[in-house]
Parts: structure tokens; sequence; C-alpha cells
């Protein structure tokens, strides 16, 4: 197993980092953050055109075929900045629905167009109930007249507000199995019957509330089998997964890397406070934290990008995602016991990361769900 990057990964980390600051400072990202749509029009423009929103499509779809890893070191960069916007949800996750799931010609309609950024696409899956178990999957479609009408609420959808279009994760039959009965569809944004509700609170990204009150949706909308959405999402979710886990390392990384300059710089009895042992051993924590996310993310990425059996690959993404939402989280943490009460104050960026790490956390299943999906996979 080799973890080392290529001289082609390298170039990426690099192009990407002098992007980050030369177009994401964290004012930028402050002041997206601070908008009613946590959106900018100008830096997506200026991702598409870096072609970073296709990397993981196919030639044959106006894409790089990159490999996860090759995708990953520029979210790790990502995640230092705490890039703002849609990027993940349309590209990554949406786009390796679609590449899974979707015919030829939803994927020659759908992927070229993401990956220009012309089309903005999220998933709308998780319910009051909410989890990421099909247990959870409330929302009924009901057949009519050669298509499906749905009916009910999807919670926490993440860029809702700014999405053309929804995958949304509904229920088609109902079953003792959860996972059975369960169908994918691509839903028009402006749909009759379909509102977006902002949540607000303590989030680090913009989360939506979603009713489709009587949604018609044509046949041709169903993205896979019909009753079967459930087991073909599991290739997509861990290549998401992993990836966002990437993005998460990069927010650890920053975090620990501004704690220990304000450690040297803050003077507290005669001294910079990094010179006491209670703040070394925050550090360290911190340290701790980044090094097994780190290492766990680019196994998993390995394992995936080399074709590791099913059992390895869910073992691993699993894994590293249990592992890095908590880091993400603990850094923040022991990094707020650093800084004290500046840690608070909005003219310093810990905040932002902050709230990241604590929206993040769930995403994709909080670490007791993936701890568990290890458990069922090593036949605990």
């Amino acid at each position: 197993m080799d973890l080392s990057l290529t001289e082609m990964q390298e170039m990426l980390r690099t192009n990407a980092r002098d992007f980050m600051k030369r177009e994401c400072p964290w004012a930028t990202v402050k002041e997206i953050d601070d908008s009613d749509t946590g959106f900018s029009e100008d830096l997506w423009r200026k991702i598409a055109d870096l072609e970073w929103l296709g990397m993981l499509f196919p030639e044959e779809y106006g894409g790089m075929g990159s490999s996860l890893t090759d995708l990953a070191v520029i979210y790790e960069e990502m995640g230092q900045a705490l890039l703002p916007g849609p990027h993940f949800i349309s590209s990554v996750l949406c786009g390796s629905i679609i590449l899974a799931l979707g015919s030829a010609e939803q994927k020659q309609q759908l992927l070229p167009a993401i990956g220009r950024g012309e089309t903005i696409m999220t998933l709308a899956l998780t319910e009051l109930d909410y989890g990421w178990t099909p247990e959870c999957i409330h929302l009924s479609a009901i057949p009519k007249d050669g298509g499906y009408v749905l009916s009910g609420k999807k919670m926490f959808v993440h860029d809702a507000q700014v999405a053309n279009q929804i995958i949304c994760v509904a229920r088609t039959k109902e079953g003792s199995n959860p996972a059975d009965g369960i169908t994918l569809f691509i839903v028009d944004k402006n749909s009759p019957g379909l509102t977006c509700r902002n949540l607000s609170g303590h989030l680090g990204e913009k989360l939506n509330e979603v009713n489709f009150e009587g949604v018609e949706v044509p046949a041709s909308n169903v993205l896979g089998e019909v009753d079967g959405g459930w087991p073909a999402l599991r290739e997509p979710f861990n290549r998401a997964t992993v990836i966002l886990c990437a993005y998460m390392v990069g927010g650890c990384q920053r975090v620990l890397d501004m704690t220990v300059e304000y450690a040297q710089t803050r003077v507290q009895f005669g001294r910079p406070i990094a010179a006491f042992q209670w703040v070394q051993g925050y550090i360290i924590g911190q340290a701790n934290h980044l090094e097994k996310a780190r290492w766990l993310t680019y196994e998993a990425m390995w394992k995936l990008d080399v074709g590791k059996s099913q059992s390895e690959q869910d073992e691993a993404v699993s894994l590293a995602k249990a592992v890095t939402s908590d880091a993400f989280h603990e850094c923040g943490h022991l990094g707020h016991e650093v800084h004290a009460g500046v840690g608070v104050d909005k003219k310093f960026p810990l905040y932002l990361y902050s709230k990241k790490a604590k929206t993040l956390y769930s995403f994709l299943g909080d670490p007791y769900h993936h701890r568990k999906r290890v458990a069922e996979v090593l036949e605990l």
C-alpha cells in the first residue's frame, strides 16, 4: 500500500493551494457565510473554469476520469480554506449517484452540465426521523398516470436554495425489509408543489426543509431501478464520503495551524502561551486527531481507487468517516480551549471552522452510524 502522492497530485495540490490563497481568503468565506444564499456566482464560475466539478466523470461526459485521490488532494486544500458552495453536494455526491444509477441518456444530459457548473444538484434524503439508513425514509412516491406523485418532507437538505434539480429518495413500496421499496427521482426545483425553506441556526452550511406536496414526476425521471434504489447508493456514498473526509482533514490541518500560530504569539505571564504544558497538551491532541483522520482517509481512498473488495471498502470508508468527524469536531474544541475568548470573536476565523465541523459531523452518517456499519462488516 503506497499512500504517497504522485508528481501530478502534488501539482494539483499546489495549484489548489494557490487558488485558495488568491480567491478564497477567510474574509470572503465569512462574507459568503453571512449572505442569504451562502453562494458566490463569481467564485462558482472560477471553480467551474478549473474543471474541478467534473474531475470524477469519464471523458465521454466531459470529465477528466480522475481518481478519488486526485480529487481528494484538492478537497483537502478546499477544507483548509473552507471553500463554500455546492461543489461537493452537486458534483461529487449527486454526480457519483448519477454515474452509478443513471441511464445513458440521463448521464449524457446531466453530467456535462454539472461539470460545467450550469446545473446544480442536491440530494434530499434525510427527514424528521433523521438518519442515513433506509428505516428513516418515509416520503411517499405513488404511481399515477405513468408517473409518480411525491408527498412528504425532507429536512437538512444541503444547498437546496441554489440547486436547479433535486435527487429525492422516496419510498415506493412498504415491506418487512426497509431497504426494499426505495426509489430515487430527479425532481426539478420549480416543480409545482415543491417548496424550500432555509433552516436557521448555528450551521456551517445552508440547510433547508424541502416540502413535496403532490409533486408529479414523470417515469423518465426515475434514477436507477424502481424499488431498488437503496442498495445502489452504496458505491456512490462510499466515494462521496471519502472525499468529504478529505475536506474535513483539511479543516483539521488549518485549525491546528491557527492554534499553533496563536499559541506562539499570544504572550501571558511574560512568555508565549505555547511554553505552558497545558497548551502543549491541547495542541498535541489536535495533532493526534489530525494524523488519525488523514491516514485513515487516504487508506480508504487507496482501497477504493485500486478496487479492493466491497467489504474492505465499506469498512475503510466508515472507519475514516467515524474518526474524521470526531477529529474535526475535537480539533475545533481544543482550538477554542487555547484561543479562549478570541475563539468566538467573529473578527477571527476559528468560529467558522467550528460551525462547519458541527454540520459535517452527521452529514452522510455520524460516527455512531459508521461504527455500527463497521461492526456489521466485521459480523460482530
